[in-house]
């Protein structure tokens, strides 16, 4: 059965049109005339039965049927985009990877560990896009994400790579780190927290057995890498994932006045999306990302067991 698609130029000139509000701006980024946009859309508009552009007073405006259908096209272009990209840089082992990531787990884990991947894979490009939550691949360009297993995901082949371990921190330029193995000494620093997990403090006092009479003011960050700065300038104690800072603990720019992790609050997977065939790139970087992680928690516990 023929497939009701209209043209792919035609949807392309729609969507540019749609973005810009203007015929002219979008004939001017698609190298067409005016007067070819304006052909283009009048057949998209025959072909589909809907005005999508009223035309009075001389000016050009979405109709409210154009402006949703103009949203809905836009991201199946763009993945179409993209895996025709995909397709032209796969020649001899080549590629592009499309990965979505949590910023700070971008910044602090894989940036400093991916030189290795291109090393392994000169002909693969990764781009990085930051999302900080769970999403649905369908619709979006991404081949892949570095993420926290959670039940939102969906569609997904999941392959876990290692759980989390949140730890406190303090700067030991401003702290007298031996006096805060305390944990009552410790509840008078102000307290450092993502702003998303409000009860961490309590939890980790509860787990070191301390009902602390008073507990400083907290002071709350959207994000774990901003917890991290403000524990390095003395603002407080952090608690945060432990491999988010253990090259800032093993440069001495950050200490763990005491060792008593929260275990497991989540666990950090690569996903990639069911609905879509195992390109080779994405197998290139599972295999690399699991060897990546297998050597990390390899480390992890290689520095629990040397610590005091």
């Amino acid at each position: 059965m023929k497939r009701k698609i209209p043209s792919t130029i035609a949807l392309s000139v729609l969507e540019a049109a749609a973005r810009h509000g203007s015929f002219a701006r979008a004939a001017a980024e698609l190298y067409m005339t005016e007067s070819a946009v304006s052909r283009q859309i009048a057949t998209l508009e025959s072909y589909v039965g809907v005005r999508l552009f009223s035309r009075e007073k001389k000016q050009v405006e979405l109709t409210e049927l154009g402006a949703r259908y103009a949203a809905a096209i836009r991201p199946g272009l763009d993945e179409m985009e993209a895996q025709t990209l995909a397709l032209m840089h796969s020649k001899d082992g080549g590629g592009v990877l499309e990965l979505a990531v949590i910023p700070t787990f971008a910044a602090r884990w894989l940036l400093p560990r991916l030189h290795a991947f291109r090393a392994a894979h000169p002909r693969i490009s990764v781009n990085i896009g930051e999302r900080a939550d769970p999403f649905l691949f369908r619709g979006t360009p991404f081949d892949a994400a570095l993420h926290f297993d959670d039940g939102s995901w969906e569609g997904v082949h999941k392959v876990h790579l290692f759980d989390e371990e949140v730890v406190p921190v303090v700067s030991p330029r401003h702290h007298d780190v031996q006096a805060l193995r305390d944990p009552a000494r410790l509840a008078q620093v102000p307290l450092l927290v993502k702003r998303s997990r409000p009860e961490a403090w309590q939890r980790w006092f509860a787990l070191a057995g301390c009902t602390p009479g008073s507990v400083a003011p907290a002071m709350r960050f959207e994000l774990y890498s901003t917890v991290i700065d403000a524990a390095k300038a003395g603002l407080g104690a952090g608690l945060v994932p432990r491999f988010y800072i253990q090259d800032d603990v093993r440069r001495g720019e950050l200490a763990i006045p005491l060792d008593l992790p929260i275990r497991h609050e989540k666990r950090y997977c690569l996903f990639y999306p069911s609905h879509r065939p195992v390109s080779s790139v994405v197998a290139a970087f599972e295999s690399w990302v699991v060897a990546q992680a297998a050597a990390f928690s390899a480390e992890l516990a290689e520095d629990r067991g040397a610590a005091p």
